[in-house]
């Protein structure tokens, strides 16, 4: 069992990683890069994902009008309120981070990190969240170049292994696009983090833990486990208005995440067991607004079960 998995947390948490590498308490700076999405801008679609917000799954992301060293000057000097001390990740949170010419990713990019020059010296990694159909080789690349300098994760939106279910979220890609991604992030040895929603309309628990047990063949690195939000002025709420579907209850969605965690490899980095919705524009479930309730849930099954992370991933 991986050495960073203990008594008190039994699956491997970034906290816990992060502190293991830089003996610091390690917090994100979300920037919002003004990028656009193809599947809003016409190109796929028009209305992107059913689920995603107004702004682009960037909704604690900076002002995009703002310069890229505005925004993480801003948000850093808040956070260094809560830790003083700590060490940043620059995450590119909004919309799809790669989706523009090399030329212009370079001009974002380059205010945070270019050659030797980091913009602040407690910047310990840099973050992007994009699209797998969204990536080709030359970018690829290029952050492997700027992967000499600083730590570079591709954070990818995945959400499930069942196409049938991503057509009807219109997610835009088929499941072949995910796994050549992959195979190219892996060629150029870059951390990649995957985005899974669990709630989807008409998915089983079965058809859950199946999206984590897919996963888990690929050799990525971190995962990012969220409950789906229905938001207001998403073409979700238009879609759960119309079709009504089950909203998973806490202890559900608990039962779901435990399991999923069972069946993926320990050295996997859970970088989340839920995730944060504005609460102005929750619809539901509103038992994710109480987010550490949620984790101490996680924990309290795992330990009273005495289950890890990765026990099941063999059988």
């Amino acid at each position: 069992m991986n050495i960073l998995i203990n008594d008190e947390k039994h699956y491997l948490t970034l906290n816990n990683y992060l502190k293991a590498l830089y003996h610091k308490k390690v917090f994100k700076i979300p920037l919002n890069g003004n990028f656009s999405c193809p599947n809003r801008d016409g190109t796929i679609s028009k209305i992107g994902c059913l689920f995603c917000s107004e702004k682009g799954s960037g909704d604690f992301a900076g002002e995009k009008n703002l310069p890229i060293k505005t925004q993480f000057t801003t948000i850093a000097n808040m956070m260094k309120q809560k830790w003083p001390n700590g060490y940043y990740i620059a995450y590119f949170q909004a919309n799809t981070n790669t989706y523009d010419t090399l030329e212009n990713l370079k001009k974002r990019y380059s205010q945070i990190v270019q050659d030797n020059y980091i913009l602040d010296k407690n910047i310990k990694i840099l973050s992007i969240a994009t699209r797998p159909d969204c990536i080709n080789e030359e970018i690829v690349q290029y952050f492997a170049k700027i992967n000499q300098t600083l730590p570079v994760w591709i954070e990818l939106g995945f959400q499930t292994m069942h196409q049938h279910t991503a057509i009807l979220m219109n997610r835009g890609y088929l499941n072949d696009i995910f796994e050549k991604a992959i195979q190219l992030l892996k060629k150029y040895h870059l951390t990649t983090i995957v985005h899974i929603i669990n709630g989807l309309p008409g998915e089983t628990k079965v058809d859950m833990i199946q999206t984590a047990q897919y996963l888990n063949h690929f050799g990525i690195d971190g995962i990012k486990i969220h409950m789906l939000h229905i938001m207001k002025n998403t073409p979700l709420e238009t879609y759960y208005t119309l079709h009504p579907f089950h909203i998973l209850t806490i202890e559900e969605y608990v039962d779901i995440v435990v399991n999923q965690l069972r069946y993926l490899n320990d050295n996997i980095v859970i970088h989340r067991v839920t995730g944060d919705a504005p609460k102005n524009l929750l619809i539901e479930p509103k038992w994710t607004l109480k987010k550490f309730v949620v984790i101490n849930e996680i924990d309290k099954f795992m330990r009273k079960e005495h289950i890890f992370q990765g026990d099941l991933c063999l059988k």
